[in-house]
């Protein structure tokens, strides 16, 4: 009996984390209203809680707050207090997630993720659920947030793995950052519907691909 063979129409997939492979929009929540809490801020609509979601936490706060650079460190701070101990766990893995990167090992595509997430909570995430073994290398945001820009981390990677320029790498994900990130980086990029991005904000950085759920993402990576 003869084994059908999986192909990919690429050799390495880049993906973010939030909104691409888990959903950690709760945690991620509930540790900003606890820093704010701290601060002695309130009056805020939930609705600015998701322009968190995304780009650097230092931006988050500088731009929907207009906190100092002082201020901003206390934020992060608290941030991480909370994220540390609870807000980490307040996450969802999206279905099919593990089946897909089941199959897209089998097809031996070379699997890495790229996150403005605090490297270390992002580690911490991918082994709880137990994505560590299908990825290669995970980078993320140093501690200062000075290393947080989507693009940055990417080129990171693609220098550490001695990765050249590529149409045959793609770069998932589900925010502008993601698809410009993987642009500058002269990469494909998949943009996410089932996200946390704003669709207009992703038409605008013009996507390679697109995908409306993690199925069709499936279907894309594999063919």
């Amino acid at each position: 009996m003869y084994k059908i063979k999986i192909m990919s129409k690429f050799s390495h997939v880049i993906f973010d984390l939030d909104g691409t492979l888990t959903d950690n929009a709760l945690g991620i929540s509930n540790s900003i209203k606890h820093a704010l809490k701290q601060m002695q801020i309130d009056g805020y609509s939930d609705d600015v809680l998701d322009q968190f979601i995304g780009p650097p936490l230092q931006m988050g706060f500088k731009n929907v707050f207009n906190m100092d650079e002082k201020e901003i460190e206390m934020a992060i701070e608290y941030f991480r207090e909370y994220y540390r101990e609870n807000g980490w766990r307040e996450n969802l893995l999206y279905t099919r997630v593990i089946e897909m990167l089941e199959v897209l090992e089998q097809a031996v595509v070379k699997m890495y993720i790229a996150t403005a997430k605090y490297e270390t909570f992002a580690k911490k995430i991918i082994e709880y659920f137990e994505l560590d073994k299908y990825i290669i290398q995970l980078n993320g945001a140093d501690y200062s947030g000075k290393k947080a820009i989507k693009t940055i981390i990417i080129s990171n990677l693609l220098e550490s793995q001695q990765l050249v320029q590529s149409k045959e790498i793609v770069m998932v994900g589900d925010t502008v950052y993601d698809i410009v990130g993987g642009k500058e980086n002269g990469l494909s990029t998949i943009a996410l519907k089932y996200g946390f991005g704003k669709e207009p904000d992703l038409q605008k950085a013009e996507p390679d691909y697109w995908a409306e759920s993690v199925e069709e993402l499936f279907e894309l990576l594999i063919s």
